[in-house]
């Protein structure tokens, strides 16, 4: 059994992907050029926003959007630890400083809660009510300045952006949604993406809507901003490749993984719907089987693109009964994320300590996710379930 099943998906559109390739390895027109304008046009449309432009990842993503915001060293940037490194890796890549947020207990995202009170705690420069990071460097964390947030819809959830972003307007901040793990979900009549002023999203091949390679997107409707990313996608370049008016990277997306996506486009919103459909199967049936997992919660009016179907055992000790019965079962589990951001390596250099981000470091103990793709059946969700209540006995 697959945890995320490619094959299934290729099977269906091989035929259209194949010709779509081999139609730009014969255009000789490998990187940018007409299949990502399409792309990127299809894109914005679908997100809801006037602008779209396409990149070589979802980190490269984050990175574009935040040079465009001219976020640097002496900034802060509020973000979330309970999520993949790329997020905060590219706060610190621009040279700016993360500060962590915990996340809401039951959705996993953001906590706006949480959020208030460590842009209050900066402004004092007091870990009293909220921890902050430690700043090297010639700086102290009162010379940290606000910046903005980036806010991460986990597992294909959106985070709460009415209230996160009303945060951001109070104080002059700026909102990125990183949306890569949720383009397609929905918030009431609007689509990931489209959810705050800059959107970025991951085209990594386990995503909802993945390529067979690396690539992302960043969606605004400021046509500002939509100039600043395509100057910086190609080093910065002004009228043309040789004019350089600021610094940027290489972060162009190739056309072979713009033609796929574009392929792929064309059953997304299908494969959607049987996201849905096996996310209520699992709840249903595990429901039925009253076995003690804390399956996923969608706030009304939100419309998930289950990235990941996540649920939370009792403690570490029973997920790794349960976990080591599924692989007897040949099922296979993943858990996204063992260790939050704070608490790794990478970081330890802001000075963050276990118990800082109590919610963070408990979902890391107790979390796992199941199988989900579009094509996994209702019979084979039935044998996993019936896996999962022998695994928990």
């Amino acid at each position: 059994m697959q945890f995320i099943d490619l094959g299934a998906q290729y099977a269906g559109i091989q035929d259209e992907v194949e010709e779509a390739v081999i139609r730009v390895l014969r255009s000789g027109q490998y990187i940018l050029g007409p299949e990502v304008t399409k792309l990127e046009e299809r894109l914005a449309e679908y997100a809801g926003v006037n602008h779209c432009v396409a990149c070589a990842s979802g980190t490269d993503a984050l990175v574009m959007a935040l040079m465009a915001k001219g976020v640097g060293r002496g900034d802060a940037v509020f973000t979330t630890p309970f999520t993949f490194v790329a997020t905060a890796e590219a706060i610190v890549t621009v040279g700016a400083t993360p500060v962590f947020v915990d996340v809401d207990p039951t959705t996993y995202n953001m906590d706006p809660s949480a959020l208030r009170r460590a842009i209050e705690a900066l402004d004092q420069a007091s870990s009293g009510n909220h921890p902050l990071p430690r700043v090297d460097d010639g700086l102290s964390v009162g010379d940290l300045k606000p910046r903005g947030i980036i806010a991460v819809d986990l597992f294909g959830l959106a985070a709460d952006y009415g209230a996160i972003n009303a945060i951001a307007a109070e104080r002059d901040l700026f909102v990125i949604e990183d949306a890569a793990q949720s383009f397609g979900a929905t918030v009431g009549n609007r689509r990931a993406g489209g959810l705050a002023e800059i959107g970025c999203t991951s085209f990594f091949p386990a995503k909802p809507l993945g390529c067979y390679g690396d690539g992302g997107a960043l969606f605004t409707d400021d046509a500002e901003l939509d100039a600043l990313f395509r100057s910086i996608r190609v080093h910065g370049q002004g009228s043309d490749k040789y004019e350089n008016v600021r610094i940027g990277i290489t972060g162009r997306l190739d056309a072979i993984q713009a033609a796929i996506l574009n392929v792929k486009m064309g059953v997304f919103d299908e494969e959607l719907v049987q996201r849905q459909r096996v996310a209520e199967t699992y709840d249903r049936l595990i429901g039925e089987a009253g076995i003690d997992l804390v399956t996923p919660f969608i706030p009304e009016g939100n419309r998930s693109a289950w990235a990941q179907y996540s649920v939370l055992a009792r403690d570490g000790a029973e997920r790794q009964k349960i976990q080591s019965g599924l692989a007897e079962a040949g099922i296979p589990t993943m858990i996204y994320y063992p260790k939050a951001l704070h608490l790794q390596t990478a970081f330890e250099g802001l000075g963050y300590s276990h118990g800082d981000f109590p919610v963070s470091e408990a979902l890391g103990e107790r979390i796992f996710s199941l199988p989900m793709h579009p094509y996994l059946g209702d019979e084979k969700i039935a044998d996993i379930v019936a896996a999962l209540a022998r695994a928990a006995r």
